[in-house]
């Protein structure tokens, strides 16, 4: 049966999940640009410093918060970001729920990992 363009449009219409993705991604940029330069500025202001001099900068709730901030945004982003690609590249279905697994443990445990690593520091002032 020979269907028209429009009914072939219509039937494959949109699945109603990828503007929450598409926002995601905008709004975890735009957040991006204030802490990126935040954060480069904190790491050019802290190579000089000795170890006491940067746990001392830390300890500071504006640093520690941006920090924080920073890191959870941007490993969201990456997790974001890679998922998309996963979804648009990977076409088995076995491989994609493993890849979008994998996925979302890797950047949600490396978020844990470097948010406890600065809350560490920032409170103990211990280094391991």
């Amino acid at each position: 049966m020979a269907r028209s363009p429009e009914a072939r449009v219509k039937a494959q219409g949109s699945a109603k999940h990828g503007a929450s993705h598409f926002i995601a991604e905008r709004v975890t940029s735009i957040a991006l640009v204030p802490l990126s330069l935040w954060a480069v500025y904190a790491v050019i202001a802290l190579a000089p410093l000795p170890y006491e001099g940067v746990v001392a900068w830390l300890q500071s709730p504006l640093n520690i918060v941006f920090s924080t901030l920073f890191i959870a945004i941007a490993f969201y982003h990456m997790g974001i970001g890679m998922k998309v690609v996963i979804e648009d590249y990977i076409h088995k279905p076995s491989s994609l729920v493993l890849l979008l697994l994998l996925n979302t443990l890797a950047w949600g445990l490396g978020a844990v990992v470097a948010i406890v690593c600065i809350l560490k520091v920032a409170f103990t002032g211990a280094v391991a």
